[in-house]
């Protein structure tokens, strides 16, 4: 099977390329190297002994596109390339409105004039908006609190109104919750440009001592400890989420939804600590006010995904920053030349 991965040389979606080479899989990389680098393919080859067919740019770019589906007999999409930073959508949102929707949008098209009906989409936890109750089950209505959750919402809504016209494609939204970790080997992991949006990227380069001190923003949240609760996934089971898709769902013709999760939260001062076991080190933080569009729990009810891909989360909370601190103690930079 040959599968185009948008997104491929990022951080969710450069870990389920190295899964789905281990499987047999051929991954075709299309990325515009906007948030990852180019040294990430030579990692890929590395571990798995195969280096991946790149292209270098934008799934708006409708030529790029029409050039891979023509040199390749492609048999499936998964999608992961979008922007994802809450902050930064609040800041910039039509750039995300551009990228994210209008980007799917081209890219379906393109399928569609290459007569490739499968698609796996990489959504988000975020299109449940603030959750009347937890754990969050599919089929909980949908809403968004910023514009980074609204253009994944927008998307998914796209793509149940273009499978209704067309019922023929097998289209799978994916919501993930929190994906944390790295590849064991500690050669790939998560590298943000600038400062880190998401919590245990900071919290690294903290420990890494790139930065003086992490910011919690709320403790006063009706949560056990007052800080934030959130589903932490480790990328790799994430990324073999993907891959039960690709093999359970994506060849019957349906709109298929999972939620993607461990299905229990941890609290942020609970991966500060955890997160100090594994550096054997203190991580100094401050408590910042709440940030806009955060909520106060978040986590999912996987059964779903078990039940009907067969598919659970098999990592440990102490892997997920274990396999973090590895990655980030062995490459302190990041992705460096």
């Amino acid at each position: 099977m040959k599968v185009l991965v948008t997104g491929g040389t990022g951080y969710i979606g450069s870990h389920t390329c190295i899964q789905m080479i281990a499987s047999g899989v051929t991954p075709v990389i299309l990325d515009n190297l906007y948030n990852s680098k180019a040294l990430v393919l030579d990692r890929i080859e590395e571990v798995t002994g195969t280096r991946p067919e790149f292209y270098q740019g934008d799934i708006r770019d409708s030529a790029i596109l029409e050039t891979i589906f023509a040199q390749h007999r492609i048999d499936a999409v998964i999608h992961f390339a979008g922007l994802k930073a809450v902050g930064e959508s609040v800041e910039k949102p039509l750039m995300y409105y551009e990228n994210n929707v209008a980007g799917t949008l081209n890219l379906v098209q393109a399928m569609e004039r290459a007569g490739v009906t499968r698609l796996i989409f990489s959504s988000s936890a975020t299109v449940y908006g603030d959750p009347a109750s937890v754990p969050i089950r599919e089929n909980f209505p949908t809403s968004a609190t910023n514009p980074y959750g609204r253009s994944k919402l927008m998307v998914e809504e796209c793509l149940s109104d273009f499978h209704k016209a067309n019922p023929e494609w097998s289209i799978t939204l994916l919501r993930y919750f929190n994906p944390v970790g790295a590849h064991k080997s500690g050669r790939l992991g998560e590298d943000p440009q600038g400062i880190p949006n998401n919590l245990l990227p900071f919290v690294a380069q903290v420990a890494v001592g790139r930065r003086e001190k992490l910011g919690v923003f709320g403790n006063d949240y009706p949560t056990p400890d007052g800080t934030g609760v959130r589903d932490y996934i480790h990328v790799v089971d994430l990324a073999d989420g993907h891959l039960a898709a690709l093999n359970k769902v994506s060849q019957k013709a349906g709109l298929h939804i999972f939620n993607l999760g461990t299905g229990h939260g941890n609290s942020v001062l609970e991966m500060v600590a955890a997160f100090e076991q594994a550096a054997q080190k203190p991580i100094p933080y401050q408590i910042l006010p709440r940030r806009p569009g955060d909520i106060a729990e978040c986590w999912a009810d996987p059964s779903y995904a078990e039940q009907q891909l067969g598919w659970k989360a098999q990592r440990s909370l102490q892997e997920m920053v274990e396999d973090t601190w590895r990655w980030q103690e062995m490459n302190p930079q990041g992705y460096q030349d």
